[in-house]
């Protein structure tokens, strides 16, 4: 065989392209790799602790406002969100600031309420009138924060 048939045959060969073999090793590793990107996307809507630990974090202010200020802090609970009022003059008024204002939960999340709407206060020296468990859900997934009678809140879940 001469060096012009030799060249010829390895040109053909390089022109034939990929096989079949590097094609379906390629095709794994790019169904891998997006398996590994879907599984590590965090859901848009944020995990469900995350929003126990919103609503925790915004009742232990809650506590240590009426602690500061000397006067009945409330935390309310609804169904489509919840919301803080202070007592003044024998009425309950709401809280407008951060990070007291009324807040809605977020999307898909419900809680498992007693009544349309619980309530807890938080008197001068930070007690709650009454303990209370806030069970929220979404998609089957349920977080509790839980108010004691000592003012405490925790969440677990």
């Amino acid at each position: 065989m001469t060096i012009e048939c030799r060249d010829r045959l390895n040109r053909r060969a390089a022109e034939r392209g990929f096989t079949l073999i590097e094609l379906m090793i390629v095709i794994t590793i790019i169904g891998l790799a997006s398996a590994v990107a879907v599984l590590a996307m965090p859901d848009p809507r944020g995990r469900l602790v995350d929003d126990a630990e919103r609503f925790a974090a915004r009742a232990r202010a809650a506590h240590d406002s009426a602690i500061v200020e000397a006067r009945p802090v409330s935390v309310w609970i609804a169904g489509a969100g919840y919301g803080f009022d202070t007592r003044s003059h024998g009425t309950w008024l709401p809280i407008s600031e951060k990070p007291l204002r009324v807040s809605r939960w977020a999307d898909g999340v419900t809680p498992t309420l007693s009544a349309d709407r619980d309530r807890v206060v938080f008197d001068s020296t930070g007690l709650a009138d009454r303990p209370l468990d806030v069970r929220l859900n979404r998609d089957g997934e349920s977080a509790t924060v839980r108010i004691g009678a000592d003012g405490s809140v925790k969440v677990d879940g």
